[in-house]
C-alpha cells in the first residue's frame, strides 16, 4: 500500500482517458512498425540463405519485446510530475552521455555504447532525444521568446546534448535535434524571421568549420565531398568501390525497385549483401527495392500521416506543456523521417541515422516507443491546466 502511495504520483494507468486515446495514431504507429518487422525478418532470412550473419531476426524481435514496455510507462507517466522533473529526466541523460567516454564502447572509431548485462548495449544519444523535447516542453512552459534573453535557455539545452553527442562522434544523431529544437522555438512562439536568422548564422558557421576543417574528423569531411561531387550517375559510379561505396549502392537498390519491387528479401541489397547498416541506416533503400516506387509512396503515406495525426493531437492540446511535447514528438518522427529518407536518396550528405518503427537497434526502439507513449498519455491525460495558453481560443 505504501508503495503504491510513492509509485501512483508519478505513474498510473487510471489516469489515462482511454475512450480520449488517439488511438489511430497508435494503429498508424503499430501497422508501421509490423511492416519494419517484416521487412527485417526477410533480411534474416536472407542471410540464413547466403550464409551470413549480419541481421538476426531473432534478436531483433528480443529487442522490441525489451522496448514494447517503454510504450506502457510513456502511457502511465503523469504529466504533472514530467513538468515539474524534467529536469531530473534530462539530467540523467547528459549524465549518461558524459559517461560514455569513460566506460563505453568504441566500434568503428566511435564511442557512443554503454555495455549492459545481458548482452543489450544503451546509446544514450537516442535517450538524450527524448530528454531534449522533454527539457524544451519545460523551458518554454511560461517562456514567450519575447525578449533576447529569452532565447538563452532553450538554445542551451539543446547545444549542450548536442555537442557531447558531437565528441562521440555522432554528427548524424546530433543534427536530427536541430529540426526538433527549430520547430519547438516555432510553436512556442518564436518568429519565422529570427528563426531563419539562426539559420543562416547556421550556415555561415558550416561552410566556416567546412572550410577551414576546424572540429571536424577526416571522414566527416570526406562525405561532404563524396556528396557533392556525386550528383551525376557517371560520378557516382566512378567512385563505387571508394568513398561512394555506400552511397552507390543505396541508390542501386531504390533504383532497382521499379514500379512494383522486387519482393521481400529478393533485391540486390539482400542478396548480394553489399548494402553497409541495410537494417539500420539504409532500411529505406531497402524498403524502396523491395516494394518499389508505388510501395514506398504508401509507406511514405501512412508514416506522414503518423506525424501529421500527433502534430494534430498537440494543437487539440490546452496545456502549453503537454502542447510542446506532443509536438516535439511529431517533430521527432518528421525529423527522422526527412533526414533518412535524404540520405539514401543522396539529397544530404551520407550520416546514420535510423528511421523509427523499421531500422533496428534497441535504444532506438526504446526511445521510439517512450516517446510514443508518452505522446499518447499526454494527449489523452488532459489533466486541468490554469496556464495562460488554456484559456485561448
Amino acid at each position: 500500500m505504501r508503495l503504491r502511495r510513492l509509485i501512483e504520483p508519478v505513474l498510473s494507468l487510471r489516469q489515462v482517458r482511454w475512450g480520449a486515446l488517439d488511438w489511430h495514431v497508435l494503429l498508424l504507429a503499430g501497422l508501421l512498425f509490423v511492416l519494419g518487422l517484416g521487412f527485417v525478418r526477410a533480411m534474416g532470412e536472407s542471410d540464413l540463405l547466403y550464409e551470413r550473419n549480419d541481421v538476426d531476426f531473432g534478436k531483433h524481435v528480443l529487442k522490441a519485446l525489451v522496448a514494447l514496455p517503454f510504450l506502457i510507462v510513456g502511457l502511465s507517466l503523469r504529466a504533472r510530475w514530467l513538468a515539474r522533473n524534467a529536469w531530473l529526466v534530462y539530467g540523467g541523460t547528459l549524465l549518461l552521455l558524459v559517461l560514455v567516454p569513460l566506460i563505453g564502447d568504441s566500434r568503428n572509431g566511435a564511442r557512443r555504447w554503454i555495455a549492459l548485462p545481458g548482452g543489450f548495449d544503451l546509446q544514450p544519444s537516442e535517450l538524450a532525444k527524448i530528454g531534449v523535447i522533454l527539457m524544451l516542453a519545460r523551458v518554454l512552459y511560461r517562456n514567450r521568446l519575447e525578449k533576447p534573453r529569452d532565447w538563452l535557455p532553450p538554445i542551451a539545452v539543446a547545444l549542450l546534448p548536442m555537442a557531447l553527442v558531437v565528441k562521440q562522434p555522432d554528427l548524424g544523431t546530433a543534427l536530427s535535434l536541430v529540426p526538433v529544437t527549430l520547430g519547438m522555438l516555432y510553436i512556442a512562439g518564436a518568429r519565422a524571421g529570427v528563426l531563419l536568422r539562426f539559420l543562416g548564422a547556421a550556415a555561415v558557421l558550416a561552410f566556416l568549420v567546412w572550410h577551414f576543417q576546424f572540429g571536424v574528423h577526416d571522414y566527416q569531411l570526406q562525405r561532404i565531398r563524396t556528396w557533392l561531387e556525386s550528383y551525376s550517375a557517371s560520378d557516382v559510379i566512378a567512385a563505387k568501390s571508394g568513398p561512394a561505396f555506400h552511397s552507390y549502392h543505396a541508390r542501386v537498390a531504390i533504383g532497382n525497385g521499379g514500379w512494383v519491387g522486387q519482393g521481400m528479401g529478393e533485391g540486390v541489397a539482400n542478396t548480394a549483401g553489399h548494402l553497409p547498416e541495410r537494417d539500420c541506416d539504409s532500411i529505406f533503400a531497402v524498403i524502396g527495392e523491395e516494394i518499389g516506387f508505388v510501395g514506398i509512396l504508401l509507406a511514405l503515406g501512412l508514416y506522414t500521416l503518423l506525424v501529421v495525426s500527433i502534430l494534430g493531437s498537440a494543437s487539440g492540446l490546452r496545456d502549453r506543456f503537454s502542447r510542446l511535447f506532443v509536438a516535439g514528438v511529431g517533430l521527432y518522427f518528421g525529423a527522422h523521417l526527412l533526414i533518412h529518407t535524404c540520405v539514401n536518396l543522396g539529397l544530404v550528405p551520407l550520416t546514420g541515422i535510423p528511421l523509427p518503427l523499421f531500422s533496428t537497434g534497441g535504444s532506438s526502439m526504446m526511445s521510439t516507443m517512450l516517446a510514443l507513449g508518452l505522446a499518447l498519455g499526454l494527449a489523452a491525460n488532459r489533466e486541468p491546466s490554469l496556464d495562460q495558453d488554456s484559456f485561448r481560443s
